[in-house]
């Protein structure tokens, strides 16, 4: 007999009413979600700066709201971005390490993608843009058409850089204060439901990184 893959199993656990999904996202300020028995528990900071810092707290709020265990958590998903690289490796670390340290799958979702659900399910008819500060002149923008049959926002246009000279705005953009983790709880749900697959486990930068490694060595003369 096969054995259930490590997604499959938190399939099984959610359906039993048994299973905890954590998410946790660092994109914009911090947020974490957690989701057990029906229901979710979120807790956020919108400090720009001090992802490491709070992301603790954070964890051991949403859990003494639920009065759920450590133990009770099947899964981790985790925002991969857009984002900046100082924000986002922060929550994808430490996504990481809960999930290393449980036994447990990464199911990674774009951050965008829980700000266009929240929109969408709001009334949206004609499609949401969600535009992000990327800084440096430069905005992160991602393009949804709508839900499908499963309730997951389609993306028309994948997350891109754009120059703030450059953008022109739409009547239907939204600017996210922050990743709400609670829809990504609940878009990880929906995807496991429906047999959706889940996103690389890769950080959405869509910069190369500030240090490049040099393309030849110099040599030393004696």
């Amino acid at each position: 007999m096969l054995s259930a893959s490590p997604v499959e199993r938190v399939l099984e656990a959610e359906e039993q009413g048994a299973g905890a999904l954590l998410a946790i996202d660092t994109a914009l300020g911090t947020s974490v979600a957690l989701g057990v028995s029906g229901r979710v528990y979120e807790a956020v900071s919108d400090d720009p700066r001090r992802h490491a810092e709070a992301i603790g707290g954070l964890l051991a709020r949403v859990f003494a709201a639920s009065g759920a265990t450590v133990s009770a958590v099947t899964g981790v998903v985790i925002g991969v971005g857009p984002g900046p690289f100082t924000g986002l490796r922060v929550g994808i670390a430490a996504a990481q390490a809960f999930a290393l340290g449980r036994g447990v799958p990464l199911l990674p979702l774009q951050g965008h993608e829980a700000v266009a659900l929240a929109v969408l399910e709001a009334g949206a008819a004609s499609g949401v843009r969600v535009v992000q500060d990327a800084r440096r002149r430069e905005l992160f923008v991602t393009e949804y058409s709508g839900l499908d049959w499963a309730g997951v926002p389609v993306r028309s246009e994948e997350p891109h850089l754009v120059p703030r000279a450059e953008y022109r705005e739409a009547r239907n953009e939204v600017w996210p204060e922050r990743i709400p983790a609670a829809r990504l709880v609940q878009l990880a749900a929906r995807r496991l439901a429906s047999g959706r697959r889940f996103e690389a486990e890769q950080a959405l930068y869509l910069r190369a990184p500030d240090v490049k490694q040099p393309s030849a060595v110099k040599r030393v003369s004696a």
